[in-house]
């Protein structure tokens, strides 16, 4: 994939398992390096990076190395909990780290790195999140807490797989019918009680980017007004079947002033992607130009 020079790419991506393979699968963690080194990107907000703390973190230093030395971050798996924690690799030559934070929650701390665009006075706060996968509750607190990253007027960009869905009628995969879905336990994950009904949970897609005063912008969404429709494509499973079709979990936030310098945002689910993970690959693309005016507010 050729490089453009005047742009900014940030991938967001759910590696299965760490391309570590289940029970003794196939190991494609090469394939995976090789697909994210493709897109050379700048920014990479990962999910599952199972096993990445072993051996000295020397996973998640092979992966940043072979995206050309980028700077990784995680946050250590804590006991007891999801050993599939999340992380940030972030390009030195275009950020400047500034500080790094762990937002430490029930299920999986948030990776939080705070970066400068180089040349530029404003901050911007870098997210990798993986809401919890089993509790409704605990995902909108999730969702409250990284509205934190946004507050008195700081900047922000995310990627997650939300575990829960969009909540606007502007979707072009419609939402679960859990009348056809037998997993009884996948019910009680992803539903919420609502007017005396079950539905489907998108309280954080309502809490991050919903109401009259949003805090951030869906990107996808964004891109969508740009006449991009394919970024409202389904990103998982691409695999499993038996939990209702394919929807739009894994989603790329960011605060308004980031939004508006946003080019394109694609999704990536082709065979190659689909060999690695259960989940497609986000790619945002932005205008270096204007996300550096954005980081540079005029007094």
């Amino acid at each position: 994939m050729p490089s453009v020079t005047n742009e900014v790419r940030i991938v967001c991506w759910n590696i299965e398992h760490n391309g570590r393979g289940r029970s003794g699968g196939d190991d494609h963690r090469d394939l995976a390096r090789d697909i994210l080194a493709s897109i050379e990107p700048h920014i990479v907000l990962r999910q599952e990076l199972t096993g990445a703390w072993d051996r000295g973190k020397a996973d998640l230093y092979a992966e940043a190395n072979r995206l050309g030395g980028l700077v990784p971050f995680m946050p250590a798996p804590r006991e007891g909990r999801s050993n599939n924690p999340v992380g940030v690799l972030i390009d030195p030559t275009m950020f400047c780290v500034d500080a790094y934070f762990e937002h430490d929650l029930p299920s999986k701390a948030i990776c939080n790195p705070r970066v400068r665009l180089k040349g530029c006075p404003k901050p911007l706060n870098l997210a990798s999140a993986h809401l919890c996968h089993y509790d409704p509750d605990l995902r909108a607190t999730e969702a409250r807490r990284i509205t934190t990253l946004a507050d008195s007027g700081r900047s922000a960009l995310v990627g997650m797989d939300a575990n829960s869905y969009p909540h606007t009628q502007l979707e072009t995969v419609a939402l679960p019918d859990w009348d056809k879905i037998e997993d009884r336990v996948h019910y009680q994950h992803r539903t919420i009680e609502r007017d005396g009904g079950r539905i489907s949970d998108t309280r954080p897609d309502e809490i991050l980017s919903g109401g009259a005063r949003p805090v951030f912008t869906d990107l996808a969404l964004h891109a969508a007004a740009l006449s991009q429709p394919g970024a409202l494509a389904a990103t998982a499973s691409l695999k499993r079947t038996d939990q209702g079709t394919a929807q739009r979990i894994d989603r790329i936030y960011g605060t308004p002033d980031v939004a508006a310098a946003l080019v394109a945002l694609e999704v990536y689910a082709d065979d190659a992607v689909a060999e690695v993970s259960d989940h497609a690959l986000l790619l945002a693309r932005f205008d270096l130009d204007v996300l550096r005016r954005a980081l540079t507010p005029t007094r």
